[in-house]
């Protein structure tokens, strides 16, 4: 028998705002997708379980949290979301993302939300996209 530590999860956060309808739904989505991925881990034990889907993701971590980003994690996430987003998408008024860094570090109210991160594939979704969110986090491995 050989004794392998278990994979530990990869973490997704959702930088929620519980007030806001957009995420909310966010949070819905995450949540099925964490319920449905924890299902398929099981069946995934089965040997006629569908060679497809055992090449998703799988189980992940969600982390809900209403605070504002670090400011680190904050330029992190202006690199996952790529050159579609502005950052004034990201951080309310920003031209760039150096000024996006500077208003947040003044005022991290600027930050919009939602925003779902997955920070061991370096992507983030900002708003409630289910089919962004949903292919975040069926994402195959690449393991």
């Amino acid at each position: 028998m050989v004794f392998r530590f278990p994979k530990s999860l990869d973490p997704i956060t959702l930088f929620h705002s519980p007030t806001l309808p957009s995420s909310k739904r966010a949070f819905n989505i995450l949540k099925q997708a964490s319920a449905t991925a924890t299902e398929t881990a099981t069946e995934d034990q089965a040997s006629d379980y569908p060679e497809h889907a055992k090449r998703q993701r799988g189980e992940f971590q969600l982390e809900v949290t209403t605070a504002a980003p670090t400011p680190d994690q904050l330029r992190n996430i202006l690199d996952y979301v790529g050159s579609g987003v502005k950052p004034s998408d990201l951080v309310r008024g920003a031209k760039d993302a150096k000024e996006a860094l500077e208003l947040f570090k003044k005022d991290e109210g600027r930050f919009v939300r939602p925003v779902t991160v997955d920070w061991t594939h370096g992507s983030a979704v900002i708003g409630d996209n289910e089919s962004e969110i949903l292919k975040m986090v069926h994402q195959l491995d690449v393991d």
